[in-house]
């Protein structure tokens, strides 16, 4: 089964953002916004959550954090044992002032890449994906909106989409993934 999916252009990101404010007061469902560039407050407009990428970052760096701890206890006291500065090899704890550099690289490292690596899977960006954008315009100068038409009535809802200072309105013929 099909679905229906408007796209309407805008020219301007503030009569954009004005427009999204006015689609969500009639309970309107916007799938996606696409912008030539970060259009700041969009987000909140569109009521979407604060994203939580910032916990799993604390996360990956303890998790950093602890394989280094465990990496250099085997590699520089369990497996060979070396004399780092005069300390006696037999304690981590002897030792760990020599091993803070590692320890907060590697930190920064799990960090680092596992968070680029949870964008990428929640964004769905994967390697080699073809791209989405609906209209190429969007990425030099206009904005598109993309609302579900669901049980509405799409003439009444272009007419709205125009009185919100769309420029242009199509209708797309949307399969569903099964």
């Amino acid at each position: 089964m099909a679905s229906k999916v408007i796209h309407a252009i805008y020219n301007d990101d503030d009569i954009l953002l004005h427009a999204v404010k006015q689609v969500r007061n009639e309970h309107y469902h916007i799938e996606e916004i696409y912008t030539p560039f970060p259009v700041h407050g969009l987000e909140k407009a569109m009521g979407l959550a604060d994203t939580r990428i910032a916990i799993t970052s604390f996360l990956y760096g303890l998790v950093g954090l602890a394989v280094s701890i465990v990496m250099m206890d085997y590699i520089m006291i369990q497996d060979w044992p070396q004399d780092i500065g005069g300390k006696p090899s037999f304690s981590y704890i002897a030792n760990m002032p020599a091993f803070v550099p590692i320890m907060f690289e590697m930190t920064v490292f799990f960090a680092a890449h596992l968070m680029v690596i949870t964008f990428y899977m929640r964004s769905k960006l994967w390697p080699f994906k073809k791209a989405e954008n609906p209209d190429v315009r969007t990425t030099d100068d206009h904005f598109l909106m993309a609302i579900d038409a669901g049980q509405h009535d799409v003439d009444a809802l272009s007419k709205f989409l125009y009185d919100t200072g769309a420029l242009e309105i199509s209708i797309i013929e949307k399969e569903e993934d099964h």
